[in-house]
């Protein structure tokens, strides 16, 4: 894996031949006492040196850097102010440039974004797209970043990959999840994802992380920590704080150089890695070109693991070539998002805590150092620096000859630092508060307990002051319980208590269009929305009129940002309805990122929420329930007809073409409350949904006979369709639809399943065909068959669903329950009673109510009344003689009318346009009935007593 160092050209030579002689010589002999031969690992020794030799004669200075290291952010101020670069060249997206000096205008951390919601040239599936590059205080790319912005005549100038070939490169094999571009790989094969940030993909400065598991391991086992951002804590930021620059610089370089040789072999990684180089090598040789920038009067920010580079673009005079592949046709969206500390450590694998204690020792150093630290000018949450940025002065000579420094530092037996006992005290005390406010039980022994197990455990690790992770140890082991009493336990009690988890805020300037007109059209509020934290705010539409405005932004806030942005307390919006008084919760300084990236897709909620509204319809997913969905949306956010008229004649495409009926209950439901909207606020209905109905009444009726007899198509499917056509039927046969469809999909229908079985007999009572005696008679079979008990409930759950077409079926249901729990014996009842309430709560929750108000309105109110109370359908029916008697009583009464009033009956005939006249009176022919009482005359005088009594 070595390669030879390549000579930096003779014309400026800045570092001997012999710089290196003495550590070279060490190594040499190094690696024959422990390898027992000068072969492999006498290689990478001297490697890593010839690594590190080559990058010092470069003359464009390289800076390699740590991501969110303390050491290198100090590192970095003090460069700048030393050497004053004209042009800072920084390994960061190059397409993130624009955005860099609206970070003055937000408060840290924040992430810079690449986002693309359409995608064209990748596969349809990655979408969107998202890339963010976190950025904190204590970070050597912000240093850069601040002086070069506030500095006159000082140039910065991105030159790593755009957002756009991250993706590409990551099509060639690599998965998403593991591209870096300039990102932390820590666990590339179960990378974590931030809240803040999202699915985005991580983009650093300073990838420096073992990628050979084995050496990682054996690191934190030699160095008895127990993750990796505390060995880095422990044995190179605290050793390199107070180092010079050569020593910095030529550290960092060897554990770039040692990470990347012991790498293991992916042929994906190690192309990303040498095309990343060779990208930003191109583009700083581009760049010096184009300008005619001197390269002492530069220097070049990046990952200590690139600094270490072997390709053949290395340095200004690299002998290669590399050709720079055009972006996709995939538009891309810029913009700043609030991050975290938190959200960095979850996005980029970090201890939990780790980047709030970089900020914590990033504070401690700057006070014990005294360097003045570059900060962007009117930046919120940051205090402006004293010394005056003034403009870079011309090159004078050139920098001198760097000498050996690793051989001293390697050699030298690690500086113990002396135990600092206010400071250990003060964090033990402020942990123990902290824990009372928790829920503890925490008490001053416990502090003493916590001051001691942190030197306990500090000595245990070889080190005589303890760290942040000793103490942050030793708390948990001495306060932490069984179980956590509070919010929060005592580990993160620790991180608040040393820095927190800071979160950053972006400025109204630096907002997107959307979102500073969504904040100054909820200004009438009075509410400040961009605090992070929840606010109420009390609309009275009543009073105050002008709040209305206000009351349609949220109702649309609320349909399009995640939940929790902004919830309503009080008051609806439905169709046709709208609150006079409504009470909301808003929290859109925490969800501030959903927000911004609102803004990618538009200038205007609105227009987003019908961009939304168009892609559900149109999606090659979308079912007529979904459509529907967005017509009932854009009605009821938007307003006007256009769209809706747009979606629902997509509607009525969508539904001709379906095949199943598995959003038959949906569209029924949302079918309903529009033509309830449109007949109450509309003179005529509008085109498309009279052709919805029309087609939805052929349509359901040539399914009809397939659903009932389809395994897959539930109860509550086969009776929403039954719904549309019963509830739908008058509208549709008003529109040319012929009852007979509906009636021989009906006749063609035969289920086998019980539930099915009781929906097709609602049916045929609805349409006429099945009497509600003989179905009542039909259930008393059932209960009547031992064989058929079992299934008795499922015949009750079809009939619960039928009272969604036949609501009038109610008094049979509830007459079907009663006889079941009065006729089965305890023996079937009691087995069968929890499958019967398992069956109405899965399968008919929503008809269980109708049920309910009508064995109310059965069943007697009182308990008295109860032992005396007779079921109506037990009620003994009229006498048959009665009936009959009545019966010919009518008769005679109707035959007698039109005789004694012929006038009447003339004129109605004439208005009827019959013109025949009145037939001959003739005498009727004598029957047998008439000589039946003449020959029977005790039954007739009987007959006569009969009635002459009632």
């Amino acid at each position: 894996m070595s390669a030879a160092p390549e000579s930096a050209p003779a014309s400026t030579p800045v570092v001997g031949e012999g710089t290196f002689a003495g550590l070279r010589g060490q190594l040499h002999e190094a690696a024959a006492t422990f390898a027992g031969g000068p072969d492999a690992l006498e290689g990478i020794l001297l490697g890593m040196v010839d690594d590190v030799d080559r990058a010092l004669r470069e003359p464009l200075e390289i800076f390699p850097v740590c991501h969110h290291s303390p050491a290198s952010a100090l590192a970095m101020a003090r460069r700048l102010r030393e050497k004053q670069p004209k042009v800072v060249y920084l390994e960061l997206c190059e397409d993130m440039a624009p955005l860099l000096t609206e970070l003055r205008n937000c408060r840290l951390p924040v992430a810079v974004q690449a986002f693309a919601s359409e995608v064209d040239g990748f596969p349809p599936e990655w979408a969107p797209l998202s890339v963010v590059a976190p950025i904190t205080e204590a970070s050597a790319e912000y240093q850069a970043i601040a002086y070069a912005l506030d500095t006159p005549g000082v140039e910065l100038v991105l030159v790593d990959r755009s957002s756009d070939h991250v993706f590409q490169w990551d099509s060639r094999g690599r998965p998403a999840a593991e591209a870096d571009a300039g990102a932390d790989a820590a666990d590339p094969d179960a990378a974590t994802r931030a809240a803040l940030h999202g699915e985005a993909v991580g983009v650093e400065i300073g990838d420096l992380r073992p990628r050979f598991a084995e050496l990682e391991e054996h690191l934190l086992r030699h160095g008895k920590v127990r993750h990796w951002s505390e060995w880095w804590h422990q044995y190179v930021e605290l050793p390199l704080g107070d180092g010079d620059h050569d020593t910095y610089r030529q550290v960092m370089l060897l554990i770039g150089s040692l990470f990347r040789r012991l790498a293991p072999g992916d042929p994906s990684r190690v192309r990303t890695d040498e095309d990343r180089e060779r990208y930003m090598w191109t583009r700083m040789r581009e760049h010096l070109a184009a300008t005619g920038t001197d390269p002492e009067d530069c220097l070049y920010v990046c990952g200590a693991f690139h600094a270490a580079s072997r390709v053949e673009e290395f340095g200004v005079a690299g002998s290669g070539t590399y050709e720079i592949s055009p972006r996709s046709a995939t538009a891309w969206q810029h913009g700043l998002i609030p991050s975290s500390h938190a959200a960095i450590e979850a996005q980029f694998g970090l201890a939990a805590g780790s980047v709030s204690i970089a900020a914590t020792e990033w504070a401690k150093s700057l006070k014990r150092t005294r360097v003045t630290p570059y900060r962007l000018a009117g930046q919120a949450g940051t205090k402006r620096s004293r010394a005056k940025q003034t403009a870079v002065p011309a090159s004078g000579a050139s920098r001198p000859a760097a000498t050996d420094r690793l051989s001293g530092f390697l050699g030298r037996p690690p500086v113990l630092d002396s135990l600092d006992e206010a400071e250990l005290l003060g964090w033990c005390v402020d942990i123990v508060g902290a824990a009372r406010r928790g829920g503890y039980l925490a008490s001053t022994a416990d502090a003493i307990a916590v001051f001691e197990t942190s030197i306990l455990l500090a000595g245990m690790r070889d080190r005589a002051k303890p760290t942040p992770y000793d103490f942050q140890d030793a708390a948990v082991t001495c306060i932490e319980k069984d179980a956590v009493p509070g919010r929060r336990d005592v580990r993160r009690l620790v991180e608040i208590m040393m820095g927190g988890d800071r979160i950053g805020q972006v400025g109204y300037d630096s907002l997107p269009p959307l979102a500073r007109d969504v904040h100054d059209r909820l200004e009438p509020l009075g509410l400040k929305l961009q605090q992070r934290g929840v606010r109420r705010a009390l609309l009275d539409m009543a009073s105050q009129p002008e709040l209305r405005a206000c009351s349609d932004v949220l109702w649309m806030l609320r349909r399009l940002l995640p939940q929790g942005a902004a919830r309503p307390i009080m008051g609806e919006r439905a169709l046709g309805e709208r609150s006079i008084q409504e009470s909301w919760d808003l929290a859109l300084g925490t969800h501030q990122r959903a927000l911004i990236e609102l803004g990618y897709e538009g200038v205007s909620i609105e227009q987003v929420l019908e961009q939304r509204l168009r892609r559900a319809a149109y999606a090659p997913q979308a079912t007529a329930a979904t459509v529907l969905e967005a017509v009932e949306d854009a009605t009821l956010y938007l307003g006007g007809r256009r769209l809706a008229d747009e979606l629902g004649t997509r509607a009525l495409e969508v539904l001709a073409s379906e095949r199943s009926v598995d959003g038959a209950p949906e569209v029924l439901r949302r079918v309903r409350r529009l033509l309830a909207y449109y007949r109450t606020s509309e003179p005529v209905l509008p085109p498309w949904i009279e052709s919805f109905v029309k087609a939805g009444y052929a349509h359901y009726c040539t399914l009809l006979p397939t659903a009932f007899t389809d395994e897959d198509a539930t109860a509550g499917q086969v009776a929403a369709m039954l719904g549309f056509l019963f509830g739908m039927e008058s509208l549709a046969l008003s529109l040319g639809c012929d009852r007979a469809q509906l009636e021989l999909a009906v006749a063609q229908s035969h289920p086998e399943d019980p539930s099915k079985t009781a929906l097709l007999w609602a049916a045929q009572v609805q349409l006429g065909t099945l009497s509600r005696e003989r179905l009542r008679a039909r259930c008393d079979e059932l209960l009547a068959n031992p064989l058929v008990v079992p299934a008795y409930p499922r015949y009750l759950s079809g009939f619960v669903h039928a009272l969604e077409p036949v609501p009038g079926l109610a008094d049979v249901v509830v007459e079907a329950v009663s006889n079941a729990f009065g006729r089965l014996p305890d023996a079937v009842l009691l087995p069968w009673l929890p499958t019967l309430i398992g069956t109405l709560r899965s399968g008919a929750a929503n008809l269980a109510p109708l049920l309910i108000r009508e064995a109310g309105r059965i069943f007697p109110s009182r308990l008295a009344a109860l032992d005396a109370w007779i079921p109506p359908w037990r009620t003994p029916a009229p006498a048959p003689v009665r009936r009959a008697a009545q019966a010919a009583a009518d008769v005679r009464r109707g035959v007698a009318l039109a005789p004694a009033r012929p006038a009447t009956f003339d004129a109605l005939a004439a208005l009827l346009g019959c013109t025949e006249g009145w037939a001959p009176a003739t005498a009727p022919p004598p029957s047998a009935d008439a000589a039946l009482p003449a020959r029977h005359p005790d039954s007739a005088t009987a007959l006569e007593s009969l009635l002459a009594g009632t």
